[in-house]
């Protein structure tokens, strides 16, 4: 989490959907490569941008089992649109470097997405 940053309920969504725009960014720049950069961009583009409405979705839950059910989706998202960004490194379709920070935010959330849905489960007991 950022220095600045004191309640992160409030800063995921925040995080999520500024993940969502790099994403868009990222799937534009892929649309105008010929061939399989684009196929890629759509796996992107719905992956990437649907862990942000999740996590827009569980704020609003209706129950403590409809907030961890919307974060685990949210998780499993963020897991997919770790593997293309991968593939998309390895298959030198985009370069490493240019990717690397967009990478490390997806991991960051993985991590905090599966910390928010532990904690809730255990609140949930």
């Amino acid at each position: 989490m950022k220095s600045g940053d004191t309640n992160p309920r409030t800063d995921i969504p925040k995080r999520t959907f500024s993940l969502a725009v790099r994403v868009v960014k990222l799937c534009r720049y892929l649309e105008e490569k010929p061939g399989v950069g684009r196929t890629l961009s759509w796996q992107l583009l719905r992956s990437g941008t649907s862990i942000g409405a999740n996590v827009e979705e569980a704020q609003a839950g209706q129950s403590r089992a409809d907030f961890i059910s919307k974060n685990l989706i949210a998780l499993k998202e963020a897991r997919e649109t770790g593997y293309w960004l991968r593939l998309i490194a390895a298959a030198q379709v985009v370069p490493e470097k240019r990717i690397s920070a967009l990478r490390r935010e997806v991991e960051e959330l993985k991590r905090i997405l599966g910390a928010i849905v532990v904690s809730a489960k255990k609140n949930a007991r």
